[in-house]
Protein backbone atom coordinates (compact mmCIF):
# COMPACT_ATOMS: atom_id res chain seq x y z
CA UNK A 1 0.00 0.00 0.00
CA UNK A 2 1.30 3.27 -1.39
CA UNK A 3 1.48 6.05 1.66
CA UNK A 4 1.96 9.86 -0.02
CA UNK A 5 3.53 12.30 2.38
CA UNK A 6 1.72 15.78 2.36
CA UNK A 7 4.16 18.72 2.01
CA UNK A 8 3.89 21.56 4.72
CA UNK A 9 3.30 21.76 8.38
CA UNK A 10 -0.46 21.49 9.53
CA UNK A 11 -2.13 23.31 12.28
CA UNK A 12 -5.20 21.58 14.35
CA UNK A 13 -7.53 24.50 15.88
CA UNK A 14 -10.62 25.08 17.18
CA UNK A 15 -12.66 28.21 16.06
CA UNK A 16 -16.05 30.15 17.08
CA UNK A 17 -17.23 30.27 13.75
CA UNK A 18 -16.63 28.74 9.96
CA UNK A 19 -16.83 32.67 8.75
CA UNK A 20 -12.95 33.31 9.16
CA UNK A 21 -11.84 29.96 7.01
CA UNK A 22 -10.53 30.65 3.49
CA UNK A 23 -12.18 28.20 1.85
CA UNK A 24 -10.18 29.27 -1.21
CA UNK A 25 -7.16 27.37 -0.20
CA UNK A 26 -5.88 23.76 -1.37
CA UNK A 27 -5.96 22.07 1.58
CA UNK A 28 -7.96 21.98 4.96
CA UNK A 29 -10.62 19.64 6.83
CA UNK A 30 -13.32 21.27 8.57
CA UNK A 31 -15.13 19.12 11.78
CA UNK A 32 -18.35 20.61 12.96
CA UNK A 33 -20.91 18.83 15.35
CA UNK A 34 -23.19 20.16 18.34
CA UNK A 35 -19.58 20.78 20.68
CA UNK A 36 -17.25 22.57 18.62
CA UNK A 37 -16.12 23.48 14.67
CA UNK A 38 -12.31 22.57 13.98
CA UNK A 39 -9.92 23.03 11.22
CA UNK A 40 -6.87 21.27 10.01
CA UNK A 41 -5.55 23.20 7.57
CA UNK A 42 -1.72 24.66 6.47
CA UNK A 43 0.19 26.65 9.00
CA UNK A 44 0.39 29.69 7.26
CA UNK A 45 -3.71 29.11 6.94
CA UNK A 46 -4.30 29.73 9.89
CA UNK A 47 -6.71 32.08 10.86
CA UNK A 48 -5.72 34.80 13.05
CA UNK A 49 -8.50 34.47 15.43
CA UNK A 50 -9.10 30.37 17.19
CA UNK A 51 -10.21 29.34 20.28
CA UNK A 52 -7.09 26.93 20.35
CA UNK A 53 -4.49 25.68 18.02
CA UNK A 54 -1.99 23.43 18.03
CA UNK A 55 0.97 23.83 15.25
CA UNK A 56 3.71 20.95 14.59
CA UNK A 57 2.06 18.90 12.48
CA UNK A 58 3.01 16.34 9.56
CA UNK A 59 0.69 14.27 7.42
CA UNK A 60 0.99 11.73 5.12
CA UNK A 61 -2.46 9.97 3.15
CA UNK A 62 -2.87 6.64 2.09
CA UNK A 63 -3.13 6.83 -1.73
CA UNK A 64 -5.83 6.26 -4.22
CA UNK A 65 -9.27 5.95 -3.35
CA UNK A 66 -10.57 3.47 -0.24
CA UNK A 67 -13.50 1.55 -0.83
CA UNK A 68 -15.87 1.32 1.93
CA UNK A 69 -15.91 -2.36 2.23
CA UNK A 70 -12.33 -2.51 3.10
CA UNK A 71 -11.40 -3.35 6.89
CA UNK A 72 -8.80 -2.52 9.63
CA UNK A 73 -6.59 -0.11 7.25
CA UNK A 74 -6.15 2.85 9.64
CA UNK A 75 -6.53 0.26 12.28
CA UNK A 76 -2.84 -1.47 10.99
CA UNK A 77 -1.43 1.98 10.40
CA UNK A 78 -2.32 3.52 14.10
CA UNK A 79 -1.14 0.24 15.40
CA UNK A 80 2.20 0.13 14.16
CA UNK A 81 2.74 3.91 14.83
CA UNK A 82 1.14 3.00 18.49
CA UNK A 83 4.13 0.33 18.99
CA UNK A 84 6.52 2.89 18.27
CA UNK A 85 5.09 5.12 20.67
CA UNK A 86 3.55 7.42 18.25
CA UNK A 87 0.48 9.30 18.36
CA UNK A 88 -1.97 10.20 15.48
CA UNK A 89 -4.77 12.67 14.66
CA UNK A 90 -6.39 11.00 12.06
CA UNK A 91 -8.85 12.64 9.75
CA UNK A 92 -10.91 10.76 6.99
CA UNK A 93 -12.25 11.76 3.47
CA UNK A 94 -15.02 10.22 1.10
CA UNK A 95 -11.89 8.78 -0.69
CA UNK A 96 -9.18 8.21 1.97
CA UNK A 97 -7.65 8.66 5.34
CA UNK A 98 -5.29 11.37 6.12
CA UNK A 99 -2.78 10.32 9.22
CA UNK A 100 -1.30 13.67 10.91
CA UNK A 101 1.51 13.13 13.23
CA UNK A 102 3.72 15.67 15.00
CA UNK A 103 6.76 16.83 12.98
CA UNK A 104 9.51 15.71 15.42
CA UNK A 105 7.81 12.24 14.73
CA UNK A 106 7.11 12.17 10.77
CA UNK A 107 10.44 10.70 9.81
CA UNK A 108 10.36 7.99 12.38
CA UNK A 109 6.93 7.08 11.48
CA UNK A 110 7.05 6.64 7.75
CA UNK A 111 10.59 4.61 8.66
CA UNK A 112 8.12 2.01 11.35
CA UNK A 113 5.60 2.51 8.17
CA UNK A 114 8.41 1.60 5.53
CA UNK A 115 9.12 -1.15 8.07
CA UNK A 116 6.34 -2.94 7.61
CA UNK A 117 6.24 -2.93 3.58
CA UNK A 118 4.41 0.59 3.05
CA UNK A 119 5.56 2.02 0.27
CA UNK A 120 6.31 5.88 0.76
CA UNK A 121 5.85 8.19 -2.26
Amino acid sequence: MDLKRIEGQLTVCKLKSTAAIDLNQEFYFIGKTDEEISLVCKTEDTPTKTLERDDGWRAFRIQGTLDFSLIGILSKISSILAENKIGIFAVSTYNTDYILVKEENFDAALMALEKNGYNIV
